[in-house]
């Protein structure tokens, strides 16, 4: 397991990090500050340090230096409770791995964490799930892996419900996997994907001459799947008359192709996937009750991805690494800023959404880590989370109120008024970035933190 040295002048922050990681699995020494670092350092290997910036004596960056200069292979995460661009370049530039600033995500020191470690070939993953199809071990996944473990091997057919984007194929795979047939086919299909004259043949087959452009038989989904698995996705975009067959597939399993007049036996377990709310769907009578209980003999909720947020570090750490070898880059992580921006964010788009957020910000970025400005978000849900500003042409709350209501009021609630709607006014200035507001504001990140949460701005 690796090894890793924190290295901070408060007592406090040494105990809360040494607790943090060897909860995580890892060995953890600490150091009050730099001296003592170094001597621990030269008398044991250390994969990682965690060094404050500012600490009495030599400061963080010297250390990192020194570290540098002795074992220019050890990985080190700087951090500072006082954000400083030009400490962050210096860091960066003498090789630190990444700066983080305090008060810092626990999900975001985990997942640095594991990404440093990754890169050195040690273990910065502990806690494997055993489910390498999908990455998470939130609560919410976890209580997923445990279902699937429960149903892989019965042949009960499987109803996925969730959002679009949140991973209901992977799933679906996870489940054949670990299922008596997983060495048999794995057949999917996107129900809405495919016209509506076409579905009836891409399900069931046809034979030659059955209609104009049959030239020869055609075997369908269920035949190909046929001792497997068949994943039918988006469920409820069927018509009636196919829920009908396919219901008899479930019912008798068997199946009529198109133009034949002869039933072919199959033997195949159906897992089905929406993001519609089916139940909905039956009131309305554009799906059927029968089928859908024949469908949901196990129901798995797959959860949107703002549900279980603390996965978003190990779903990052996973697309970098797939995009920049795809891509040819060498972007090894994102900015502490930029992990703050995506845990803030709510992800309509889920999974798929995230995915492709990194991959454009390995594709953007020139350096070999991923700052905020090539994280490229959703527009429309940037719009709609913006704080309310003031007034245009009267950001300050003062010039929208006549002297005596200011009186009335008096000083300090004024002042305070002031305050919040300058904040607000500097967030939707910078497009919601925290980082941005508090450059226009002249005040330290950590302060706009403090601020923002005094005045309970979200």
């Amino acid at each position: 397991m690796a090894s890793i040295l924190v290295v901070d002048d408060e007592l406090s922050m040494r105990e809360f990090l040494k607790i943090l990681l060897e909860k995580e699995g890892y060995q953890v020494a600490v150091a009050p500050e730099a001296t003592t670092a170094l001597t621990l350092a030269e008398q044991q290997p250390f994969d990682l340090v965690i060094s404050d910036i500012r600490m009495p004596g030599m400061s963080g960056l010297d250390l990192l230096a020194q570290l540098k200069q002795r074992k220019s292979e050890i990985g080190v995460i700087m951090i500072t409770a006082f954000a400083s661009p030009d400490d962050a370049v210096t860091a960066m530039k003498n090789g630190a791995f990444d700066y983080i600033t305090k008060p810092f995500n626990v999900d975001e020191i985990k997942s640095v964490v594991r990404a440093v470690l990754k890169k050195k070939g040690k273990n910065g993953s502990p806690g494997v799930t055993g489910f390498p199809e999908i990455i998470g071990q939130s609560p919410e996944m976890m209580k997923i892996f445990d279902l699937i473990t429960k149903i892989a091997p019965t042949p009960a057919n499987v109803l996925i419900y969730g959002e679009s984007g949140t991973g209901k194929e992977l799933v679906a795979k996870a489940i054949h996997n670990r299922s008596r047939v997983a060495a048999n086919p794995f057949v999917p299909i996107t129900c809405s994907a495919i016209p509506e004259s076409l579905l009836e043949s891409e399900l069931f087959g046809h034979i030659k001459g059955s209609f104009t452009g049959a030239i020869a038989d055609k075997a369908g989904l269920f035949q190909q799947a046929d001792g497997g698995t068949a994943f039918l996705d988006e469920i409820g975009e069927l018509t009636p008359i196919i829920q009908t067959k396919l219901l008899r597939v479930l019912q008798e399993r068997e199946f009529m192709p198109v133009g034949s007049t002869k039933n072919r036996q199959v033997n195949v377990r159906i897992i089905a996937a929406t993001n519609r709310i089916l139940e909905e769907e039956i009131i309305s009578g554009k799906f059927r009750e029968d089928l859908y209980y024949r469908l949901a003999v196990v129901p798995i909720r797959v959860p949107p991805l703002r549900e279980r947020i603390g996965d978003v570090p190990l779903l990052v750490d996973h697309f970098l690494n797939k995009y920049s070898k795809l891509l040819g880059k060498e972007v090894q992580t994102i900015s502490s800023y930029g992990m703050e921006v995506l845990m803030q964010y709510d992800f309509p788009g889920n999974v798929r959404e995230l995915e492709n957020i990194i991959e454009r910000g390995v594709a953007l970025e020139s350096s070999n880590i991923i700052l905020p400005e090539s994280l490229i978000l959703s527009l429309h849900r940037k719009e709609k989370k913006k704080p309310e500003a003031a007034a245009p042409g009267s950001p300050l709350f003062v010039a929208a109120r006549d002297e005596d209501e200011l009186y009335s009021l008096g000083l300090e609630e004024v002042l305070q008024r002031v305050e919040k709607e300058m904040i607000l006014h500097a967030l939707s200035k910078a497009d919601n970035s925290k980082m941005r507001a508090a450059d226009l504001l002249k005040l330290s990140f950590r302060s706009l933190r403090y601020k923002t949460k005094k005045h309970g701005i979200d």
